[in-house]
């Protein structure tokens, strides 16, 4: 994913496969939408910005409906589920399923995923700051539906060509995202 500059909310997405040592354009160009604060090489907690860099897709999606299609390890989003910014949490920038109306045992700034069920409708974890989970650097960045003109740092798509995306990755080709400038 390209986009023209560091401080825009929008870039250009296009998926490609590798074929022996080549890589072969298979869909887009598609318009996403980033952070409201643009790119950043140094993203941390809160800042409005997506990062940088090259991140692998996480090994399991997630969504409000059933699975729709996709070839990964699907959990459907129920009340009570939260990715945590908490950095001071020892489960900082994971999912954790607490249960409907029980209090989280760490700060909340925002509400469970269940209560976006247009951008959570299904994503994909974009794997940014897990190897290790450096505490305040940045978490719960997706891939998910576009509702909005910018995101909080997610990369965000038309909910068709996110569902054309989504479906047609693959866990055993060890799928990546590469977000950049240029």
């Amino acid at each position: 994913m390209s986009a023209p500059r560091l401080h825009t909310t929008s870039a250009t997405l296009r998926t490609w496969r590798r074929d022996g040592d080549c890589w072969r354009p298979v869909a887009g160009p598609y318009t996403a939408r980033v952070g409201w604060n643009g790119l950043s090489r140094s993203r941390h907690e809160g800042d409005g910005t997506t990062p940088i860099g090259t991140f692998p897709i996480r090994p399991r999606m997630y969504g409000g409906g059933p699975n729709p299609g996709v070839r990964f390890r699907y959990t459907r989003l129920h009340c009570g589920d939260w990715w945590v910014e908490d950095p001071r949490s020892l489960a900082y920038n994971t999912f954790q399923r607490v249960g409907c109306g029980v209090r989280p045992p760490f700060k909340v700034t925002t509400p469970d995923m269940s209560k976006s069920p247009r951008a959570y409708e299904f994503l994909a974890v974009i794997g940014f700051n897990v190897d290790p989970i450096v505490p305040g650097r940045g978490s719960g960045i997706f891939l998910h539906v576009q509702v909005h003109d910018s995101t909080n740092g997610c990369v965000s798509l038309p909910r068709a060509r996110l569902l054309r995306i989504l479906r047609w990755l693959a866990p055993a080709a060890a799928p990546e995202i590469v977000v950049g400038v240029g």
